[in-house]
């Protein structure tokens, strides 16, 4: 058991635990996936910090077998909703119904809907409507739900992932900026390189994959995020973070001009956050103990990239927010 608060775990100890983990955590994974080990990472980071994570790509890319696997990984309950357009709120969080009591008389009861386990694969969810998305933002940012005036908290830990597929665009519904926001990463995946689609093909066609074994449980999750909490950061890194994210916005004292001419709406203080508290968690990962600014960079594009909303004008001429934040990475100078 990994044990954060434990009095006797060095600082080293704590951080060769976490190291040790990812090790074990992608052999694991290669026995289903292949290759996307930046994927892989950053879906790391997003369960070790406690966040939400999008996945987007195209059919075809195992993302939903990536996410029930890291579930088996962990130990975790796992519910897959399917997000259709006839999809009502109360279908993912649960719903009253009138039944019959121990003595006989009727009541009211709350029946728990999919959005009570500890992972939730919200699959597709661009295809169910806003309000139906929407009914996803108490659970994410408070770990509840509400039904008529009655709180009732969702397992420890809770994530969702939520899958995208960007390329059927028919029948699809764009996701409210203020939910966009509650996702602490956009992680896109990618077509594999010609050798590992090989070895993919190879595989998938002959013997059945070995199946994944349970080496941590959710206790062990909360503690690797208690752990990752307690990594330092420098003043000027965090600043460096907050001023990467502030540069994002249009239309403010000392913003770029492309961010004028391309941006409606920037980052806000939570893409910071998720910056700061992603770069710890990639600090362990690699088996250090200060954040850097290298840190902080490298998870730039899935902090940012749902969280800059360009215009018109951007979309005439071709630019997408990766470019845009890769621009942003030029602009802002480096601690």
């Amino acid at each position: 058991m990994i044990t954060a608060n434990d009095p006797q775990a060095t600082e080293e100890a704590l951080v060769y635990r976490i190291a040790e983990a990812k090790v074990r955590i992608k052999r694991e994974l290669a026995k289903v996936i292949r290759g996307q080990d930046n994927v892989i990472e950053q879906l790391l980071i997003a369960l070790l910090s406690g966040g939400h994570a999008l996945i987007t790509g195209a059919p075809g890319l195992a993302k939903t077998l990536l996410i029930s696997s890291t579930a088996r990984l962990f130990h975790l309950s796992f519910n897959r909703i399917q997000f259709t357009p006839d999809l009502m709120p109360a279908d993912i969080t649960g719903t009253e119904i009138l039944s019959d009591g121990v003595t006989g008389g009727r009541r009211l009861e709350f029946v728990k809907g999919p959005l009570f386990a500890h992972l939730i694969l919200a699959d597709e969810i661009n295809r169910t409507p806003p309000k139906t998305q929407s009914a996803l933002l108490e659970a994410m940012q408070e770990h509840q739900v509400t039904a008529a005036g009655t709180r009732y908290p969702l397992p420890e830990p809770f994530f969702v992932l939520a899958t995208k597929n960007p390329v059927e665009m028919e029948g699809t519904y764009p996701l409210p900026e203020a939910q966009l926001d509650r996702f602490m990463f956009d992680i896109n995946i990618d077509y594999l390189s010609e050798d590992d689609e090989v070895a993919v093909v190879t595989r998938t066609t002959s013997t059945k994959p070995e199946p994944i074994k349970a080496l941590f449980t959710g206790e062990d999750l909360l503690a690797f995020q208690e752990i990752v909490r307690r990594v330092p950061i420098a003043e000027e890194t965090a600043r460096y973070a907050v001023r990467l994210v502030g540069a994002s916005r249009p239309n403010r004292p000392g913003a770029p001009d492309f961010i004028n001419e391309w941006v409606n709406w920037g980052a806000g203080l939570r893409a910071a956050q998720c910056l700061v508290l992603g770069g710890k968690a990639r600090t362990l990962l690699a088996g250090r103990t200060h954040v850097t600014p290298a840190d902080i960079q490298a998870l730039a594009h899935p902090v940012l990239r749902h969280r800059i909303l360009t215009n018109f004008r951007a979309e005439a001429e071709g630019i997408s927010p990766d470019a845009i934040v890769d621009r942003l990475l030029k602009h802002v100078p480096l601690p």
